[in-house]
């Protein structure tokens, strides 16, 4: 008698069982996912050196975010370039004719605006004998030196919850100070420089303590009284400098008495070039910065109430006094970064503009550096570098010295706008989140 109902397989093998025929749809399931699910690295395996390297390299991390931000700032300096040199300009009129004059127009005035700019910062292999060698990263290390003062002030406020903004006058008021000591106490070499520096610092740190106190105890907001002050220090600079004792008696114009040799800064590599021991007090000054947030007691406090003074003033720090102290060593730094520029090579006497801009400047190097203090000695290194070749591209290539401001400011643009750079060169989106908080709290 046969099976009315015959079990389904092939004809001709023998029918499977019921536990035969589970297991085979269980290995095809297994082989199924297998095939749709990603192979993952076993727990154990670590991936190579190489490979960690390979998954950084163009992810949207700061170091990444920051380099290709100087790309993009001198790919639209280029641009600028271009469109403001109406002999270039022209070649574009016909560019469909003869696109090769447009192209090799652009090329050679970006290459050598560029190469001018590297030339003048860096190293000219043109250049002849040891000064004419060094020239460039002497430039670049006399513009670095104050900007690395008040790029520090800068920081070190935004690390203590505080917005800066009156570097400039910081500076102004050390620069005042500093120069008044340098020419008017009479005293041997060594310590008349000791005591011009010092009395920079303290012209700094009076400045600084102003909106300290007032932050601390009133609440004013520290930016409304720094830009005030800001304005107060210029204009008691103009009054002083045409005052009885301070003017030179044998000029007419706004210029002091100029310092005395004894209180320079002595220049490190000869009188021919202008490099000065400013940029080493500065790397001491960062050292010294870095020391204080990261290993000392009064940094720890410095950075919980920038993180959060609530939460510090209840652990039992006192607000009032990390407000009060912040301010003044960031008064002390930008005073240090003004007396560099009486007190060096830039100028040896006071004038109006002796101070130029390095305390907005040092905003600009305080936001690249990502509030860091050794990042922001790199960042004033660049624009210092970008200042002095600045001056050699203006001279060979005829390019405006306002573009080397134009870079500057794009860079900062680009490096505030992490999300920007990211879509643009379509960076992973790795450590994203970290990215958008690290002006704040750093690399």
């Amino acid at each position: 008698m046969t099976n009315p109902n015959p079990p389904s397989g092939s004809p001709d093998k023998e029918p499977a069982t019921e536990p035969q025929a589970a297991r085979t749809a269980l290995g095809n399931t297994e082989r199924a996912e297998s095939a749709t699910t990603p192979r993952r690295p076993a727990p154990d395996q670590k991936p190579s050196l190489g490979r960690l390297f390979l998954d950084n390299l163009w992810a949207a991390n700061t170091f990444t975010v920051t380099l290709l931000s100087l790309v993009l700032a001198m790919i639209v300096g280029a641009v600028l370039m271009i469109v403001s040199d109406p002999e270039v300009l022209a070649t574009y009129s016909y560019i469909t004719a003869r696109p090769a004059d447009a192209f090799s127009a652009s090329w050679t005035l970006v290459s050598e605006a560029y190469g001018n700019l590297f030339k003048g910062a860096v190293f000219d292999p043109d250049a002849v004998g040891f000064t004419a060698a060094l020239s460039p990263i002497s430039e670049t290390l006399t513009y670095t030196a104050p900007l690395v003062f008040t790029g520090l002030s800068v920081a070190l406020a935004f690390r203590g919850g505080l917005f800066n903004i009156g570097a400039q006058g910081q500076a102004t008021m050390g620069v005042i100070l500093a120069a008044l000591a340098g020419f008017l106490i009479p005293l041997p070499a060594g310590l008349h420089l000791l005591v011009a520096v010092l009395a920079g610092a303290l012209g700094g740190a009076i400045w600084g303590f102003i909106p300290g106190i007032l932050k601390a105890r009133t609440g004013a907001h520290e930016v409304i009284n720094t830009i005030m002050l800001n304005y107060i220090a210029v204009y008691f600079l103009t009054w002083l400098i045409v005052q009885n004792g301070v003017q030179d008696p044998n000029r007419t114009d706004a210029i002091s008495r100029p310092v005395d040799p004894s209180a320079q800064l002595p220049r490190l590599l000869g009188d021919n070039l202008r490099v000065h021991a400013g940029i080493i007090l500065a790397v001491l000054a960062t050292w010294a910065v870095a020391w204080l947030l990261n290993r000392s007691t009064l940094g720890f406090e410095l950075r919980a109430v920038g993180a959060n003074p609530d939460a510090a003033r209840t652990a039992g720090i006192s607000v009032t006094r990390t407000y009060v102290l912040v301010m003044v060593f960031a008064g002390v730094l930008a005073g240090l970064g003004g007396s560099n520029m009486v007190l060096g090579s830039t100028a040896s006497a006071l004038t109006p503009l002796v101070v130029a801009q390095i305390g907005f400047d040092g905003i600009l190097v305080a936001l690249l550096g990502r509030v860091k203090p050794w990042g922001v000695a790199l960042a004033a290194l660049l624009f210092g570098a970008l200042q002095a070749g600045g001056n050699r591209m203006q001279s060979y290539s005829g390019i405006s010295l306002e573009l080397v401001t134009v870079l500057q400011a794009l860079i900062v643009i680009f490096i505030a706008a992490p999300a920007l750079v990211k879509a643009i060169f379509q960076l992973r989106a790795a450590r994203a989140a970290r990215l958008q908080t690290s002006l704040a709290k750093g690399w």
